[in-house]
């Protein structure tokens, strides 16, 4: 007989799982090392349940059985058993602070006070710890101190990143002041620093999935290279408010959308370390010149605001970043403003993975149970950004959970996108449901349904939306060189059928993924990728990956055969069922060309796929290029008036549906019969790049027409009679039934 497995399932219940009957096993058999007070030994079978005094999980112990060999005690269970609902963080309660850290195996964990930010010496105090794995501390208030932070220490073993050295901040922090260097030394607020904000009657914005136009956008990117305004704001949560400044909420309202998408706004490292030079802990920058992080996938703190997007912020090399509170009224005002303006507020949130370089806390604080690993000890990288967040553990889903409600209650947030949201447990995104509805019974939920896994049915399935690749790619393709899609004047990897799966929001009865067409979130560019500007100029030869670009105006303007492709796609967009989703500056065919900054090992004036890390021209918005392909941006604000003015196109169900077909090849098309709630609808598509394309229709009814190969709107172009309608090459008509 000898042990398989040992496992702590609690602090004070050892389970030995043996080869063979532990019948005549005996306590005097049992060594714990080092060593634990056995108390009571009872067997079933192959299982012995051995109670103990309790074990120091911030030590590795080890099990020997008398003649059966030794093995390593596995500590996860116990851990996954560890919960509690005490509030976490520093609260204010009466006349004293409240210092609670869940850090199950830590040794020991010190509270370092500030009475300003930039001080290295401050006032030390050590927490207790509680049987729940929560360490704590009380102290009076008021103190002289503004700022506080951690240091925690624990098992020393390889693969470990406990440093009772390393100052970390707290992973409840409501704002967070860290130092311009790329480990982001940080300094949390006290709570009752913050001042209460009036939010005045603001409410929710609720908008049913079908009915949402999401404008997918960076903070700092609309309103940073200024034609108007004020530069100090610029790039700025407050610029967002400010009707004078270029890219501001009175662009989105003129545009028309209703939702926007924040990339992440949650506190993240967007400092990198330094180019090609060793920067310790055997971090070697080698892939990053720019040594910044500029989308923001790299979170640092679940419950703090960006400082870096205030007009206060210090982005000083080495100084302090102490925007904080002022950041918090800034990101509310910008909230408030957006609800005014009808906009809804989603957040793009990042609970797959943590910051990579910086001292996130959760790493300091416990990184095997936080985190995803490897038996010995390495981060799990499903995620692709090289460390992977364990949300099957219960504190590590609590803070998920919490961080969603408190972004809700907080800051009046309408919804979510969730980052590589397979690679987060199912368990988890149902109680952000629950629990989430529970506050707002229209809250938006949204997926990006892929990561370590590709499921978005099964996000359909828990009730979430989730971005649909499905339309995406048959409709433009994934790759502009060798995997076009629809509109470039071939089917692709696609078939005639598929037109209907893309109308219809890609349901189940289609062939598609999704459970309800409400579940869709079309798109055809988002922040990753080419954008869908660069991604025609590619598919049709004006520039190629890598090229240097000599004429940039020239390759702005798009000419009239892209121009008549960029409409196809808008149009293909806004009459398919499911939400819509832009990216910024797709209204105007955007091109995004790498700045020449003089940055090392860079190629300037290439068209960039993959902008994450460069804060400058080449991420922020040039409404110069609307001027450009002005036609363009006005037949998106036509497509997303008409979408409002005809509900059949959102709401109409499946059986309204009467797909057409025309001898000409790419030539596909539906109407929708009026049931009484909703009145005809004619689109007739076609994607043929030369010929034009004939459809026979109801002759009995008069059509007005709403788009056509240029224009769109709600203003009727011309009338149609008859049993035949000629649809021009690169062409999609969209008729409505004249009332009679």
């Amino acid at each position: 007989m000898h042990i398989e497995q040992a496992q702590l399932v609690s602090p004070s219940i050892l389970q030995l799982h043996l080869s063979g009957s532990a019948d005549t096993l005996q306590p005097s058999d049992i060594i714990i090392a080092p060593a634990v007070k056995i108390h009571e030994l009872t067997v079933d079978g192959s299982v012995a349940r051995v109670k103990t005094s309790p074990f120091d999980l911030s030590r590795s112990h080890s099990v020997l059985l008398r003649g059966s060999g030794i093995v390593r005690i596995d500590i996860t269970p116990c851990l996954e058993a560890l919960s509690t609902d005490v509030p976490l963080g520093c609260t204010v309660q009466n006349d004293v602070y409240i210092f609670r850290l869940f850090a199950p195996r830590a040794s020991s964990v010190q509270l370092h006070l500030y009475d300003d930010v930039d001080d290295d010496l401050g006032s030390v105090h050590y927490l207790e710890k509680q049987d729940d794995g929560v360490w704590h501390a009380v102290l009076e208030r008021p103190q002289d101190a503004q700022w506080y932070a951690y240091s925690i220490d624990g098992p020393r073993e390889t693969g470990e990143m406990y440093n009772p050295r390393i100052l970390v901040g707290d992973p409840y922090a409501r704002a967070v002041a860290t130092r311009n260097a790329f480990r982001h030394s940080a300094r949390c607020l006290l709570p009752d620093l913050i001042p209460e904000y009036d939010w005045e009657d603001d409410t929710p914005v609720s908008i049913l999935p079908e009915d949402l136009v999401i404008y997918e956008m960076h903070v700092r990117d609309m309103t940073a290279k200024q034609h108007a305004g004020d530069a100090d704001v610029a790039g700025t949560y407050e610029a967002l408010t400010d009707s004078g400044t270029q890219g501001s909420i009175s662009y989105l309202r003129t545009l028309g959308v209703n939702a926007v998408e924040l990339l992440p706004c949650q506190q993240f490292a967007w400092i990198e370390p330094p180019y090609l030079r060793h920067a310790g802990d055997q971090v070697y920058n080698d892939w990053n010149p720019y040594e910044r992080n500029h989308w923001g996938y790299m979170t640092s703190y679940f419950f703090a605001p960006e400082p870096r997007y205030s007009r206060f912020a210090d982005l000083t090399p080495g100084h302090w970043n102490d925007a904080a509170p002022r950041h918090i009224e800034e990101f509310k005002n910008m909230v408030k403003a957006m609800h005014r303006a009808g906009i809804a507020v989603i957040m793009d949130v990042v609970y797959n993975h943590s910051s990579q370089y910086d001292y996130q806390p959760l790493k300091y604080i416990d990184k095997k149970y936080y985190y995803r690993t490897s038996s010995n000890g390495t981060f799990l990288n499903d995620s692709g950004c090289g460390n992977d967040l364990n949300s099957r553990m219960p504190m590590m889903r609590r803070l998920i959970v919490d961080s969603i409600l408190y972004w809700m209650e907080e800051y009046h947030v309408d919804g979510f996108r969730f980052d590589l949201a397979s690679i987060i447990d199912d368990d988890t995104f149902v109680e952000i449901r629950e629990r989430a509805r529970a506050l707002n019974p229209d809250v938006i939920l949204i997926a990006e349904p892929w990561g370590a896994a590709y499921n978005p049915g099964g996000f359909s399935d828990l009730g979430y939306g989730a971005w649909n690749d499905v339309f995406r790619n048959g409709v433009k393709g994934y790759d502009p060189m060798k995997g076009r899609g629809y509109l470039f004047g071939s089917w692709g990897t696609s078939v005639p059928e598929d037109f209907g799966k893309w109308i219809l929001g890609s349901v189940r009865s289609k062939g598609g993924p999704f459970l309800s067409h409400a579940h869709a979130v079309n798109y055809l560019e988002s922040h990753d990728g080419y954008t869908l500007g660069d991604f025609i100029r590619i598919a049709t030869g004006t520039a190629r990956p890598g090229q240097v670009i000599e004429d940039a105006q020239a390759l702005l303007r798009l000419d009239e055969h892209q121009l008549g492709i960029a409409r196809l796609a808008a149009a293909l967009l806004f009459v398919s069922r499911g939400s819509v989703m832009l990216h910024a500056g797709q209204e105007f065919a955007r091109a995004k060309i790498i700045a020449d900054r003089g940055i090392p090992d860079v190629t300037p004036s290439v068209l960039d796929h993959n902008s994450y890390e460069k804060d400058d021209e080449t991420n922020w918005l040039d409404f110069s290029q609307r001027e450009v392909n002005r036609a363009l941006y006005e037949y998106y604000q036509g497509l997303i008036q008409l979408r409002s003015a005809v509900p059949a196109l959102r709401r109409a169900p499946e059986y309204a549906y009467t797909f057409l077909s025309s001898p000409t090849s790419l030539a596909s098309g539906f109407h929708l019969s009026g049931s009484g709630d909703y009145g005809d609808v004619l689109v007739l598509v076609n994607a043929n790049h030369r010929d034009e394309a004939v459809y026979t229709v109801p002759a009995d009814v008069q059509w007005n027409i709403l788009a056509d190969a240029r224009r769109a709107g709600r203003e009727v172009l011309g009338v149609h009679e008859g049993a035949q309608v000629r649809v021009p090459a690169l062409t999609a008509m969209i008729m409505v039934a004249a009332e009679r």
